[in-house]
């Protein structure tokens, strides 16, 4: 049940606020016929990636393992990436469209703190949001580059929370992503699973505080 107590609302980025398979047409534009499963791998290579390299010690900036991902994803459909491709892709990335119902959800907890936290590094995040419709929206962005720890690692979401000012338990964390959820939910984070693709819950025993389809039932959270 939703709690009272909350006073910052944080915000996942990828697959949360922003659609990330909105890069899928300039996929299909390059690649037809195959633009769709591209993205696809593009996406679920980005997420290994980050986890790789966080395992290993050898942290990358985002942008650098969204690279990484792409240059996989098109070798594995059997396609080549030139220069030009490359950086095409890639500004995509710099211009996600966000979700439907974004923009009017964020417009009505704006007596709450907004902040976002995500795994992108500030030269893809900050454009992202400064030519969005939402910038006005966003009072904090939180990036784990600033700590070079990926999510879901404990450290990651224990420096959100010295950025954000408040108690561990006044926290909304939301996300699309499962892993992303457990991670907040491990470190005690109130937590709102937003499960846009009506996936199961995580077998890892933390469950989410709420969850719902869309951006919509996190509204029950803002009085």
């Amino acid at each position: 049940m939703p709690q009272q107590s909350i006073k910052a609302f944080v915000f996942d980025v990828y697959g949360t606020l922003f659609d990330v398979h909105s890069v899928g047409d300039n996929c299909e534009k390059m690649y037809p016929g195959k633009g769709t499963e591209i993205s696809k791998t593009w996406r679920e290579k980005q997420i290994q990636y980050s986890n790789l390299h966080q395992l290993m010690g050898n942290y990358q900036t985002f942008l650098t393992v969204t690279k990484e991902a792409l240059r996989y994803a098109v070798k594995q459909h059997g396609e080549q990436l030139d220069q030009n491709s490359e950086k095409e892709l890639i500004n995509s990335y710099l211009h996600l469209v966000t979700y439907p119902e974004v923009k009017e959800v964020l417009s009505q907890i704006q007596n709450k703190k907004i902040a976002v936290f995500s795994n992108g590094s500030h030269d893809m995040l900050d454009p992202l949001i400064k030519e969005s419709e939402i910038s006005s929206l966003i009072h904090q962005l939180i990036s784990v580059d600033e700590i070079k720890q990926f999510k879901p690692t404990v450290a990651s979401y224990d420096y959100a929370l010295q950025q954000l000012g408040v108690q561990r338990e006044e926290v909304l964390f939301m996300s699309s992503n499962g892993w992303d959820i457990s991670g907040a939910k491990n470190y005690g984070f109130q937590t709102a699973w937003i499960n846009r693709k009506n996936l199961p819950v995580e077998e890892l025993n933390l469950e989410p505080n709420s969850i719902y389809q869309n951006l919509q039932g996190i509204l029950e959270w803002k009085d």
